[in-house]
Parts: structure tokens; C-alpha cells; sequence
């Protein structure tokens, strides 16, 4: 849902229509579309659009509720533009906004460095997918927002032009992103509720109940294959669902792998940023990654599911996983037999040490502590848990912050790190004597940096993050995995 985000259908249309002609006189620019009657358009800021041959993405949010979070969405916009420059962002809703705003979150991106201007395109059928102005739009943004709502409308978009307009907007080193229903379009496999929303009763009591349906197709973004997002996480309890959800894809086939992960995002400020290296970072309220990696003891119409061992990884605020890379380790078990799921489903004790494991998960942070800005004075990280969390700061321009860890031989170290807007820096990975092994140098304010390395000898090596141009404040975040 939108915030304050209950959304009126196209009953409203005309009202919204009067009150955007208000907005026009205030600044915004609104039009309906002649053509497509049931669409409604209102543009903020600049009436040009941004005008650049590449960008430097994709890049990507995911929230649990509708509402743009301001943290991810920065993020978002500094990974595209590099941290120059500014782009254009297209906001899809399938119904007006009910709220004092009809554009609550153009309102949020037009309050964020950055941004040029900001597109409401209310679309309500999935006719008006072809609606020529609504790709022009989105074709000529950078970022495309799904506002909360309701995502069968989204779903019934595919095979329109707005489908292959919004991935040439990931193609091109842009991003997309949503929350709510916006979220669940951006999954591989969409949860669409196109006969009704369903619950964590209804599903685990029968994971093939009409409540429970998929669309397959849509969009399949970089690193984010053989997923089902699912968001207002833990307040409606949803932990259920999404195991029915998983179990479904699984046995439906509905994924590449034979694997699923339900990715499930909590209200109230939870959003991932997903970089283009597959690095999931959160910020806000929690969020879980839910693994079905087998065939379900029992999923058939008309009986309660049984699944055992769903791996499941908590994510808090500041920790990652990563969706290229997946994790082995990390993750607590919870099964459902006969419909009846475990105990405690939001919270437990990982089964496995991620000491040695790969990809990142719920391991150990460490926090940099100065002086570090040499091999000699390098903060010791041997002993953290992997995979790991390193945060910091470039405090001056000439600012290198130094992390000390071991491999073994033939072990592999990935380091992915997401950079502020407030600086551009630069990852080197170094062996015990400080020579440099390889690096990362991705240009821009706000880039990511990552790069992985093969140890031929065991021994002690050295991640270098330094300030390239600009420092402050900001906190970068490194996830280091072992594999």
C-alpha cells in the first residue's frame, strides 16, 4: 500500500485529475493521457530530462512497506550516476495516492541530491501499458519506483511495452526498485494475489489454495534469479507464507535451480540495496532470506504443507547478503509439518560457523577503529566469524583504512564494499609484504568497489579501502566472504 497508502480505484480518476491540474499551477507539470483515458501524469521538477550517454549501475530497492526509504534510495542514486550528475526517476502506481499527496513518493525523491525530476504515471489497466507517453517516461528515466498497491495490476503488465521499458532501464545502468506490491514485481517469481491476498494459515494449510498464485517472467534482474519477495514482514506474519511461497516454486518448478529463496522485508523503514555485484545491504527494519533447497515432503492440492529445514538467514540494519555469491552458512533451520510450522520462526541460532563458509550472510561486523592506515597498523580481523561486516569512514582525502585477515591456500577472499555519495574510493587487496595483488578502482562518488582473490600460500593479506577524491562522515560497508 502507498502511505497513508490505502489507493483509490479509477472511480477517482476525475478527482485525481482536478487536484493534479491544482498541482500543475503550483509548479508541477500533470497531463491525462488522451489516448488512454484511465492515465494520469504528474512531473516534478525539471521539465528536461537529463541527457548522458552511460551509466553506472543497475542498481536496486527493495521496501517493506510503500514508502521510498530515503538511505536506500540515495544509495541507489549514487551507484547509477557514480556520484555525479543527477537522473530521472518514473514513480508507477495503479491507483491515486489517498493521502494529502498525490504524489507522496515523488515527494521523497525530489528531496534527495541528485535527482532532476520525478514522473507519477497512475496506470490502472493493463492496457495502458502501452500507453506511449508512460514508456516515453520511463524510458527516459534512470530509476523506475513501483509504488505500493496492488502488484497483480503490476503483474498484468507483462507482455505490454512498459515490461521491456522497464528493463531497458536496468540494461542501460539504471535501476528499479518498489515497496510493497512494488516490492513483490521486482521478485523472479511474483507472489501476484490476482484472486486474493492470502495468509500464513490459508497458505500453510494449502500451499495450492486460489489464494496463492505466481507470475513467472516478468523481470529477472542481474544476480537476483529464483527469487519471491514478500514484504510487511513481521507485523503481518508472513514467515508462513513465504515457506509456502518457496515450497510452491520448488515443486512447480517455477525457478532455474531447483532452489527458491523468499527474500521478506519488514514495514517501517526495512529496504535492501542491491548493488550491481549482487551485495544486498539493509537498512532499517529487519529482513529475512528464506532457502528451500529440496522437494517438499507434501505439497498437493488440498493438504497442509510439509517441508523440513528452510534455511533461514535474519538480516538487521548494516548487514548484507549476497545474492551472486549465496551463502552456505549463516542460517538457522525451521521446518513445517502438516501445516504447522516450528516454534520461533523469526529468530534462532545459525547451525552453521561461517568461519571458512562462503558467500555473506549473518556472520561477525567489526566497526574500524584508528590508526589504521597502514600495513603495521591494520585493524586485526583474523578472528571475526565469516562472512564478515567491516564499516568505516574516509576521513580525509588521504584516508586508507587497512583490514588484516588470513587465508589458507587455494582459499578465495571476496571483498564487495558500498560507497557513499560523499566519496569516491578505491579496494586493494595486498599480500603480507603490502604489494598490491589486485584492486578495484570503479570511478564516482558513490561507487562499489569489488574484487576476489585465490590465496596460492596460506598466510596473512591485507583489504585496503582508500579515499580517492572527497571524504566525511558517511560509512562505507565491506562484506568479506571465505570460500
Amino acid at each position: 500500500m502507498r502511505p497513508a497508502l490505502s489507493r483509490l480505484r479509477s472511480a477517482r480518476s476525475a478527482a485525481l485529475l482536478a487536484l493534479a491540474l491544482t498541482a500543475a499551477g503550483a509548479g508541477a507539470v500533470a497531463a491525462p493521457q488522451s489516448a488512454h483515458a484511465s492515465v494520469t501524469r504528474i512531473r516534478l521538477g525539471s521539465s528536461s530530462d537529463v541527457s548522458r550517454t552511460s551509466w553506472s549501475g543497475p542498481a536496486f530497492t527493495f521496501n517493506g512497506d510503500g514508502a521510498v526509504v530515503p538511505d536506500t534510495a540515495t544509495k541507489a542514486i549514487a551507484a547509477i550516476t557514480g556520484g555525479s550528475g543527477s537522473i530521472d526517476v518514473t514513480v508507477l502506481a495503479d491507483s491515486a495516492s489517498t493521502g494529502s499527496s498525490q504524489t507522496p513518493e515523488c515527494d521523497v525523491f525530489m528531496g534527495l541530491s541528485g535527482v532532476n525530476s520525478c514522473t507519477t504515471d497512475v496506470v490502472t489497466s493493463a492496457a495502458d501499458g502501452n500507453s506511449s507517453q508512460v514508456n516515453s517516461d520511463v524510458r527516459n528515466a534512470e530509476f523506475v519506483y513501483f509504488a505500493g498497491g496492488n502488484q497483480c495490476v503490476y503483474a498484468s503488465w507483462k507482455g505490454t511495452s512498459l515490461q521491456a521499458s522497464v528493463q531497458s532501464v536496468v540494461a542501460k545502468g539504471g535501476g528499479s526498485g518498489g515497496g510493497s506490491a512494488g516490492h513483490h514485481i521486482n521478485s523472479a517469481v511474483v507472489y501476484d494475489a490476482c484472486t486474493a491476498s492470502t495468509d500464513s494459515p490459508t497458505a500453510l494449510a494449502n500451499p495450492y489454495d486460489s489464494s496463492v498464485t505466481f507470475t513467472t517472467g516478468m523481470f529477472s534482474w542481474p544476480n537476483y534469479a529464483d527469487t519471491i519477495n514478500d514484504s510487511h514482514f513481521v507485523t503481518r506474519d508472513r514467515m508462513g507464507r513465504t515457506m509456502a511461497f518457496v515450497a510452491r516454486a520448488v515443486k512447480d518448478g517455477l525457478t532455474t535451480s531447483g532452489k527458491a529463496w523468499g527474500v521478506g522485508v519488514e514495514q517501517g523503514g526495512g529496504s535492501l540495496f542491491l548493488d550491481k555485484n549482487g551485495l544486498a545491504t539493509l537498512s532499517g527494519s529487519d529482513a529475512y532470506v528464506v532457502l528451500g533447497d529440496h522437494q517438499p515432503e507434501q505439497a498437493v492440492s488440498g493438504k497442509p504443507l510439509t517441508y523440513s529445514n528452510f534455511k533461514i538467514w535474519h538480516l538487521t540494519a548494516g548487514q548484507t547478503f549476497d545474492f551472486k555469491n549465496r551463502p552456505t552458512c549463516g542460517y538457522y533451520t525451521r521446518s513445517v509439518t502438516n501445516g504447522t510450522p516450528d516454534a520461533n520462526l523469526y529468530s534462532g541460532t545459525p547451525t552453521t560457523d561461517c568461519g571458512g563458509g562462503g558467500g555473506t550472510g549473518t556472520g561477525s561486523s567489526f566497526t574500524e577503529t584508528e590508526p589504521n592506515d597502514s600495513t603495521g597498523t591494520a585493524n586485526d580481523i583474523t578472528g571475526l566469524t565469516y562472512p564478515a561486516t567491516v564499516t568505516g569512514s574516509m576521513k580525509s582525502t588521504s584516508d586508507r583504512d587497512y583490514y588484516k585477515l588470513s587465508l589458507t591456500s587455494g582459499q578465495t577472499a571476496t571483498v564487495t564494499c558500498t560507497v557513499p555519495a560523499a566519496y569516491d574510493a578505491d579496494l586493494y587487496f595486498m599480500n603480507a609484504g603490502g604489494s598490491t595483488l589486485t584492486r578495484s578502482v570503479n570511478n564516482g562518488k558513490g561507487a562499489g568497489e569489488s574484487l576476489s582473490w585465490t590465496a596460492t600460500s596460506s598466510g596473512t593479506y591485507y583489504a585496503d579501502l582508500e579515499a580517492y577524491s572527497g571524504s566525511g562522515s558517511a560509512t562505507y560497508s565491506c562484506g568479506i566472504t571465505k570460500s
